[in-house]
């Protein structure tokens, strides 16, 4: 089996290079496709799921929520995959965005940029950024100015707490992709 990531942008790309060999089964091969935003996304799963050739395959979508409905943005995406015979696709929401993932480990941002943020992670903004923050992205440029998404997804994939549950969505995330691989293994 392998594991297909359809990602809504590079930068979710950068940071799973670097996340996805510390949460997955040594030896579970896994493949990274990035689009240029939701649109591009949306417009890709149904030819992508249909003409996939390895009926092995398994396919996770990966999609920020922004500003939109969590559950009708998921919904969305599943009819999708069921219409395009995929049914069994795992999709998970980042909430609101992929930078309230790193914000929830404000020590791996500290490692990576040599800030010193972490003594403020009780602060009630990062507890649960997923909530929290309407723009975590604007939030983490006024923490790391310079920031940069594919560079610093690059630099964070690596280092965030793989078993950080202070955003419930990377917690989910990280929950469906270990459950997806485990049953290549027969567990």
């Amino acid at each position: 089996m392998t594991l297909v990531f359809m990602l809504e942008e590079p930068s979710m790309k950068a940071f799973l290079l670097g996340l996805l060999p510390r949460i997955l089964p040594e030896g579970v091969p896994f493949r990274l496709i990035s689009h240029e935003g939701k649109q591009d996304l949306e417009r890709s799963i149904p030819r992508k799921l249909r003409a996939w050739q390895n009926p092995e395959a398994r396919f996770v979508v990966v999609r920020d929520q922004d500003s939109g409905d969590c559950v009708e943005i998921k919904r969305h995406l599943e009819r999708l995959c069921a219409d395009a015979g995929r049914a069994d696709t795992l999709v998970r929401i980042v909430c609101h965005e992929l930078e309230a993932w790193y914000l929830a480990d404000l020590r791996a941002l500290d490692q990576a940029f040599g800030t010193r943020l972490a003594a403020q992670q009780n602060r009630s903004k990062y507890r649960n950024p997923d909530r929290a923050l309407v723009s975590p992205n604007r939030e983490l440029k006024a923490l790391v100015p310079g920031f940069g998404k594919v560079t610093g997804a690059r630099a964070l994939g690596p280092l965030v707490e793989v078993d950080n549950q202070r955003s419930p969505s990377f917690a989910h995330f990280v929950r469906g992709v270990r459950l997806l691989a485990s049953r290549r293994a027969g567990a």
